[in-house]
């Protein structure tokens, strides 16, 4: 009897293909459905089926001028995106897949800690991100720290592990979060194809290669390519690859839902806790103690109005909150509307100006911030402030101030003279300000003006952020100009810089960062709107009606 013919197929395969009819199998498409971080349950993720290590491969070098292959299109499955809330990464409902992560160098760069944000998914490293590695460690910049940093966390995770870079380099030795997934970096070269267009030379599309060549070998895996670069995604999904960006440094993912720091009160609000209500008067203040269900929604420091056109107005701060029996302490504010009540001649337009000048001359609370877009009057607000509790109230001995020196259009080049000359070119908005001030008082004289503006010039100094680190202010007004174009590391650096007596106070507009890589969910601004939230010492107000004029309001609205 003859003997039948040598199989074809691996043995992995041939228990598959037992069951199956004597025609060619068709394999049918996978679908996937998306599940948030926070549903993926800890216990699920730790009985997820451990997949064998991804062999490594490296960089891609077109060799044949033929048309390229084309590739199997992209998962329906989105990448698994890390939030910072969670460190964690969206999973597939109901699936034991465990994707591949190729990283891009940029973000590294962003985020050194990145390697450690994907949970039990895999991390994939090509040779030339350390190459792009190398070459950005040298400098003093915030990017190169990021590089250096970057560096040595895989130099520590390579050496505990100095022959496991084909079988992957566990990464739960660094991170106190149960991180399951490996470290792959490129070991071996092979040749793929792209599109004779794209350049070989050059890094991304080296780094393109790699995802291509991972997804044709690694049919039991989705690879996902992650880059900060929007043309980098772009090309990859061209080619039919997956592509995402790094979203863990997210504060929020959207900014509408942002901390505004203040809550209208309903109309039925005195009605419905009128039972137990309490009120007491302490100094220019009065107090409310309320019960019910809305102080459950309240947070501490934020501002209520009331304002109903058949009941009388009430604004004020919630000062005190006990979630335990939903009771929550209302104080009244101060009127700066009222002429008799200016901020070194200044008063406010409207509600929410009214409540950043509550905040801002408020001696218990430490650290400020202010949204709002251009001509809400937080910079002309925290000037006035500033001036009155500086020179009249001699609450701090001087005010300083500082922002990103980040230029909108062309810039200028090297500018001469001292550190503080250096600087006024960017403290336009300043200079603009105190003019107002200066000149606000009728009745002042040419000379009584001048000598106010050698006054305010003494107290008032403008420093560059490049000088920050190891310095202690006391007894300082710290005001951070242009706070969206901050990183949160930056953020931490300058607020971390307040000594005994020093408020510190951050304004910006969301929707005018200027930074590479910085979007307005993960701006240092947002972030420290989001983590001061509760102190008992923070507070927030977003200002939102223009007052500059009538010609920039229309301008707002209309271009």
């Amino acid at each position: 009897m003859p003997l039948p013919k040598a199989p074809t197929q691996k043995g992995s395969l041939l228990a598959n293909l037992a069951n199956t009819s004597a025609s060619k199998s068709v394999e049918p498409k996978q679908t996937t459905q998306t599940q948030r971080p926070d549903q993926t349950h800890p216990h699920n993720r730790a009985a997820r089926t451990q997949t064998a290590p991804v062999s490594p491969v490296a960089p891609v070098t077109t060799t044949q001028d033929t048309a390229p292959q084309k590739t199997h299109s992209p998962s329906s499955a989105h990448t698994a995106k890390a939030r910072s809330s969670h460190h964690s990464a969206k999973t597939k409902q109901g699936s034991n897949e465990r994707k591949l992560f190729v990283l891009d160098t940029n973000v590294l760069l962003h985020d050194p800690s990145s390697l450690f944000r994907f949970e039990e998914h895999d991390i994939y490293l090509p040779l030339i991100v350390l190459e792009e590695l190398d070459d950005h460690k040298k400098g003093m910049t915030e990017t190169a720290r990021n590089g250096r940093t970057a560096s040595r966390t895989l130099d520590q995770l390579i050496a505990h592990h100095p022959n496991g870079l084909e079988t992957g380099v566990p990464l739960s030795q660094k991170n106190d979060v149960k991180t399951l997934g490996k470290l792959f970096v490129q070991t071996q070269s092979f040749i793929e194809q792209l599109p004779k267009t794209l350049p070989v030379g050059k890094a991304d599309n080296q780094i393109l290669g790699v995802v291509h060549a991972l997804q044709s070998q690694q049919s039991n895996h989705t690879v996902v390519l992650v880059s900060k670069d929007i043309n980098m995604r772009i090309k990859a999904r061209a080619l039919g690859l997956n592509a995402e960006d790094y979203f863990n440094d997210q504060v929020i993912e959207d900014t509408d839902v942002l901390y505004s720091g203040q809550l209208a009160l309903p109309a039925d609000f005195w009605e419905t806790h009128s039972t137990n209500l309490e009120s007491w008067q302490e100094g220019v203040h009065t107090y409310y103690r309320v019960q019910g269900t809305l102080p459950m929604q309240m947070v501490l420091n934020q501002y209520v109005y009331f304002d109903h056109p058949d009941a009388l107005a009430f604004h004020g701060q919630v000062v005190d909150i006990n979630s335990d029996n939903r009771t929550a302490t209302l104080r009244s504010l101060i009127d700066y509307s009222n002429p008799k009540h200016g901020v070194w001649g200044i008063g406010a337009r409207n509600r929410e100006q009214n409540f950043a000048l509550n905040v801002l001359m408020d001696t218990e609370i430490d650290f400020v911030t202010l949204l709002g877009p251009a001509g809400t009057g937080k910079t002309l607000l925290t000037i006035a402030a500033a001036l009155q509790q500086t020179l009249e109230m001699g609450r701090f001995a001087e005010v300083i101030i500082t922002r990103a020196t980040i230029a909108v259009g062309e810039d200028i080049g090297f500018l001469p003279g001292t550190e503080e000359e250096k600087m006024t070119p960017w403290m336009g908005a300043l200079q603009d300000n105190l003019e107002i001030l200066i000149k606000g008082d009728a009745n002042a004289g040419d000379w009584q003006r001048a000598a106010t503006g050698e006054l305010i010039k003494n107290k008032v100094k403008i420093k560059a952020m490049s000088f920050m680190r190891g310095r202690t202010f006391v007894n300082k007004l710290l005001i951070i100009d242009e706070a969206q174009n901050l990183t949160p590391k930056q953020m931490k650096t300058l607020i971390t810089r307040a000594g005994p007596g020093t408020k510190v106070v951050c304004m910006g507009n969301l929707a005018q960062i200027d930074t590479p890589y910085l979007t307005e969910g993960s701006s240092g601004l947002a972030y420290v709107v989001e983590h001061f939230k509760n102190w008992a010492h923070g507070a927030h107000i977003t200002l939102m009606r223009g007052e500059r004029s009538r010609l920039a309001d229309f301008a707002n609205g209309a271009l």
